[in-house]
């Protein structure tokens, strides 16, 4: 028997604010939006903002969990977890590690995926492959025992394996142009990350098809890195690359921790909301209580410590976020002064376009699945619901 859920509400279109608008979804779709109520006989839910879901293609863990744990367990835990914050779609991502801890983490991640439901919380669209490709002075919390250069029989297993959808590589690793030819048949976005690559570097990179970046000034090259590197004359690197080049896009963590609000207001200013995605970056920090984790695998992964607010290596470092998404929402529209429009499509509809699953999520529009945020004028979450259903942490 098919559930009819009807809202009422401010709701949060690609381009604009539909007030005092009407939702409507049925059997896990969203069956109609618009200003007028094609069911006036059943209840309708009023609330004060309808926004879509988000999408969060870079994430590793939370609540005591990561995904590089390798069992379904693990992955059924962060899920939830992740839902509870409003990402209603996510892309599991690795660490560096050994070959097999990845095949544990994705072949975990493949069983929880098939067998999805939405009470289990936030589904997942695809596997990030991002570590063990890191550049060695680039690794920031992940285990350097872990880091490696490309392997080809390696990362021919993993990338032809259907879950894997986004790939991540250092360009100027040795055989990181091998690692992007293949890759760039295989999945739906490839990207440089935790890399000391040169402006040089970047360029054969994006003709391999290279077109993103990870967390924009968080383990890339600058200026500074690539004087260290090639001495004079001082080189251009990923940051100059990116924000010369409209094909490629990029992400932040606005969690309040890894970038001032002038670098934020900066990166959404410069890329604007079709090139630039909110992801969280999360591990298994999140939702839990002040004290020692395991970054990346829970036998191997690297000590970090939190605070409650955010999460240190032992350098003092920061070690990606312990936050959701809603906080990166209200951190993001603090920031910059975002619409909701805008700030909606950094987290839900920009990267279910670059990985190629806007067809299905990212906006609330009338055919896709109902994956739906209730919030204040303030941005507090309020309800979650997932393909349809309210989701309950």
């Amino acid at each position: 028997m098919e559930e009819t859920r009807i809202f009422k509400g401010a709701i949060v279109l690609p381009d604009l604010v539909l007030p005092d608008g009407y939702l409507v979804c049925r059997n896990g779709k969203i069956d109609h939006v618009g200003p007028g109520n094609p069911w006036p006989n059943l209840p309708v839910q009023e609330v004060e903002i309808l926004a879509p879901g988000c999408v969060d293609i870079h994430v590793h863990g939370g609540a005591g969990a990561d995904f590089m744990d390798g069992t379904t367990a693990a992955v059924e835990t962060v899920a939830r977890s992740h839902a509870g914050h409003g990402t209603t779609t996510l892309f599991p991502t690795t660490t560096t590690g050994s070959f097999d801890e990845l095949e544990a983490m994705v072949t975990a991640c493949e069983t929880v995926c098939d067998n999805w439901q939405p009470d289990r919380g936030a589904r997942i669209a695809g596997v990030h492959f991002y570590g063990p490709y890191f550049a060695e002075d680039k690794t920031g919390v992940h285990a350097k025992t872990g880091r490696r250069d490309p392997v080809r029989s390696e990362y021919e297993h993993f990338l032809t394996r259907d879950i894997v959808r986004i790939a991540t590589c250092a360009a100027e690793l040795k055989g990181a142009a091998e690692f992007y030819r293949f890759a760039a048949a295989r999945t739906s976005l490839l990207t440089c990350g935790h890399s000391n690559a040169c402006w040089q570097e970047m360029e054969a990179a994006f003709r391999d098809g290279v077109r993103h970046v990870d967390h924009f000034w968080c383990a890339m090259s600058s200026v500074a890195s690539l004087r260290k590197r090639f001495g004079t004359p001082m080189r251009a690197g990923m940051e100059q690359f990116v924000l010369a080049n409209e094909a490629m896009s990029t992400e932040v963590i606005a969690d309040g921790h890894h970038l001032s609000d002038d670098l934020l207001a900066f990166a959404y200013r410069m890329f604007g909301p079709h090139r630039l995605c909110l992801v969280t970056d999360a591990n298994r920090a999140l939702d839990c209580p002040p004290g020692t984790y395991r970054f990346g695998p829970e036998a191997s992964g690297s000590l970090v410590v939190s605070n409650g607010e955010t999460v240190c290596g032992a350098d003092g470092s920061l070690a990606s976020s312990m936050h959701g998404m809603d906080r990166m929402l209200r951190i993001m529209a603090k920031a910059t002064g975002a619409s909701l429009p805008d700030l909606f499509r950094m987290a839900s509809l920009t990267p279910a376009t670059l990985t190629g699953i806007a067809g299905d999520v990212g906006s609330l529009e009338t055919g896709k699945r109902a994956d739906i945020l209730l919030l204040s004028e303030d941005l507090e979450l309020r309800d979650v619901f997932v393909a349809g259903q309210k989701f309950r942490t």
